[in-house]
């Protein structure tokens, strides 16, 4: 039988209307076996997220020693749940255990992942499902990476003879046998690590919008449903800004061939987006899969005759990157010339004068320059490859905008085209490219 793992985000869990939702998804395919869920989210416009409710939580645990005041919202967002469920759950006794381990942790990570541990103890009560904490199943390594091959061995053995059963998001144990959590949004991450461990047949991921669009709604209207889309192009179009799912979650399940499908909580009936490996991949037929853009990075521009014949001068300039700790997002290059690309946010103040000064003395450059407040455009699809013209309609498009492009850069898989412009060319860019690619 096809096995499915369903993973819903906060907004399916940010009340008991739509925990309720969230119930008739699951009991609507006897298929959907185990649920991993994250903490509840907004339940309108000004609301505050639970995560963010429990970061308060530590802030006053840090100040005082305790975190009675802040916790009473938190307190008081669960009893609320459980009371709009109408279970007969004691909410009281599990919000007051939490409540007295946060005191004892005074754990970032430890008070952070509680709403994810509360909805999931929530949610199981609700379907009449196990509850197996991620804490018990879930485990880092010392470097901060996921131990797989531990891990998936632990969620199949406690699935074992299980029939239905859920699990809190975002969170595992670390080496040091403490509560763990994954960067924002994690939970994605947890739903594929599940799916992998359980060979399932599909992980579904249920957010509120009904799959990945080509562009930004927010800047472009009634943009273009992408009804497939590869992995690779998924990573790219995440890691660019478009925020659906997590870049990071499809490591687990692209080893297992296990397809992603995004889909809408609450309009269940649409088709979503599937997410393919490349051998199940079959385009839509467009050449561009979708644009995304993302600000705020550091170009440092670098200029030097005969690079080229000198051996080892891109590893000199990336030994000073190593050495201050900072991560290179992109190399665009020519005979005499290279560029590094860094997010913005890691070279800040000092650290950028650093940089500037390590590469000036370890690799002697005749010229060197930093643009700083750069936005980088992302046009992604697998069928640029095998189309002519599409650079030539974006810098078009560019053109026609009155945009320049400070930086150009596609690799050699011709998957994307990256154009750099300025931080406020950013949202004019994407609709200029969007219009000429997708006539949106």
């Amino acid at each position: 039988m096809t096995l499915k793992v369903c993973k819903f985000g906060g907004t399916s869990m940010a009340d008991g209307n739509t925990m309720q939702a969230v119930k008739k998804i699951i009991q609507s395919d006897e298929k959907r076996k185990f649920v991993v869920v994250s903490a509840p989210g907004k339940r309108f416009n000004g609301d505050i997220k639970v995560t963010d409710l429990l970061y308060a939580c530590y802030d006053e645990l840090k100040e005082k020693g305790d975190c009675k005041q802040a916790f009473a919202s938190v307190r008081q967002r669960f009893e609320s749940i459980v009371k709009e469920l109408n279970i007969q759950m004691d909410i009281k006794s599990v919000l007051d255990e939490t409540e007295q381990r946060l005191n004892a942790e005074k754990s970032s990570d430890f008070t952070a992942s509680r709403g994810e541990y509360l909805s999931a103890r929530i949610m199981a009560e609700l379907l009449g499902a196990k509850f197996i904490d991620s804490e018990d199943v879930v485990f880092f390594k010392r470097d901060g990476q996921l131990d797989g091959e531990k891990t998936y061995r632990a969620i199949s053995s406690a699935v074992n003879g299980v029939e239905k059963a859920v699990f809190p998001g975002f969170y595992g144990k670390g080496a040091d046998g403490k509560v763990k959590t994954f960067s924002r949004g994690g939970s994605d991450i947890s739903g594929a690590i599940v799916a992998r461990a359980v060979n399932a047949s599909v992980y579904e991921n249920w957010t509120d919008v009904s799959g990945f669009l080509a562009c930004d709604p927010r800047i472009v209207q009634n943009p273009k449903r992408i009804k497939n889309l590869s992995y690779k192009e998924l990573r790219e179009l995440s890691y660019m800004g478009a925020n659906v799912l997590h870049s990071e979650s499809i490591f687990p399940v692209r080893k297992a061939n296990i397809p992603i499908v995004i889909k809408n909580t609450f309009r269940p009936e649409d088709e979503g987006t599937a997410i393919l490996p490349i051998s199940q991949y079959t385009p839509d037929g467009n050449v561009v899969t979708g644009i995304a853009g993302k600000k705020n990075f550091t170009v440092i521009l670098i200029e030097k005759n005969h690079m080229n014949t000198e051996i080892g001068y891109v590893r000199k300039v990336l030994s000073v990157l190593e050495r201050e700790g900072v991560s290179v997002e992109h190399i665009p290059s020519g005979i005499d010339t290279m560029s590094v690309v860094l997010d913005s946010e890691e070279v800040q103040g000092y650290k950028l004068e650093q940089i500037i000064e390590g590469i000036k003395n370890d690799t002697e450059p005749d010229v060197i320059r930093v643009m700083e407040n750069v936005a980088l455009i992302a046009t992604v699809g697998h069928g640029m490859s095998s189309s002519i013209g599409t650079s030539a309609r974006l810098f078009k498009a560019m053109a026609e905008a009155n945009i320049n492009a400070k930086m150009i850069d596609q690799g050699s898989s011709e998957l994307n085209i990256i154009v750099g412009v300025r931080n406020e060319d950013c949202e004019k860019c994407i609709a200029a490219c969007d219009l000429e690619l997708f006539g949106c």
